[in-house]
């Protein structure tokens, strides 16, 4: 199955309930107020779910997985705000036709992370579990979300790590400020917080981190040098790398420091555009949009290829 793992859709329930919200995150007709970034104007179109349907099928799409857009900072309201928006994302991207697929998210203001309703998501055909990077930049966030990591591993259903929200900018910050510094540093640390602590507490949960996971990976020759262990050139065949918005150059450079057999095909779409490196043969357009997406998903027990 040519396979897309990261695109977003809101659907007209939860667009409504966006639009009721009297604070961020909050839609005013279609433009989209957060905390910590400038008023965004929506396209209409991005959430046309006729549209999406046809440019998926125009992208030759088998597969193409929605998320919750993390940046939103839903997971992280009070649970009585948290849970209606959750659940009318949940509930209209299940609905959403083929080739649509969901990945599940999941409130973590609550003292307890509430591993019920993952439980009930995943049953009902959300893919695996979308976590923001800034709940996991640190031990103590691999721990806090451990329970919910461990449902998705009785379920044999992957992790997502998707960019967080963004802090505050400047005034003066560019409007690209958010996708190309807080969102990258964030994937970053989230990368080698996994490598320090969320791997030994998950030896074999499937994770998948979005946008290359800010180049993390590409830091193994400092990380030797620093003290970080000299096991750099051991592939870790559960842990994948999605593709948005990088083209040749990066995806090239990540295939050389972890291979390409855990590099896979994503978008972001709306807010991006699909590429197709240009890695030099056919095979290798096939392993990112076909076999690494297929062995992310399962069940494979993250089976080396």
């Amino acid at each position: 199955m040519a396979t897309d793992v990261h695109q977003h859709i809101w659907p007209p329930e939860f667009l409504a309930l966006l639009r009721s919200r009297t604070a961020p995150p909050r839609l005013d007709g279609w433009t989209l107020h957060l905390p910590g970034e400038p008023p965004y104007a929506v396209d209409p179109a991005d959430h046309d779910i006729a549209a999406r349907t046809r440019l998926a099928r125009a992208d030759g799409l088998d597969l193409a997985l929605v998320s919750l857009s993390s940046p939103l900072g839903i997971e992280y309201l009070p649970p009585a705000e948290a849970a209606p928006l959750l659940t009318a994302f949940h509930d209209g991207a299940l609905d959403l036709p083929a080739p649509f697929g969901v990945w599940a998210s999941a409130c973590l203001s609550a003292p307890e992370p509430d591993t019920e309703a993952l439980r009930r998501e995943l049953a009902r055909g959300c893919v695996g579990l979308q976590l923001p990077a800034t709940a996991l930049l640190d031990a103590a966030g691999w721990d806090r979300c451990a329970p919910l990591l461990d449902v998705a591993a009785e379920h044999d259903k992957p992790l997502f790590v998707h960019p967080g929200p963004a802090p505050a900018a400047q005034p003066t910050a560019p409007a690209w400020w958010p996708a190309l510094v807080p969102y990258v540093q964030q994937l970053h640390a989230s990368w080698f917080a996994f490598r320090a602590f969320g791997r030994p507490r998950h030896p074999d949960l499937r994770v998948c981190f979005a946008a290359l996971a800010g180049l993390a990976p590409l830091h193994g020759e400092r990380l030797v040098a620093r003290g970080g262990g000299r096991d750099r050139g051991r592939v870790d065949y559960r842990a994948f790398y999605e593709t948005s918005s990088y083209g040749t150059r990066a995806v090239d450079a990540l295939v050389r420091a972890v291979g390409i057999d855990v590099v896979v095909s994503g978008s972001d779409r709306p807010y991006a555009a699909p590429v197709l490196p240009d890695l030099g043969a056919d095979a290798a357009v096939h392993a990112l949009r076909h076999a690494n997406p297929a062995r992310l998903l399962g069940p494979t027990k993250g089976a080396r290829p």
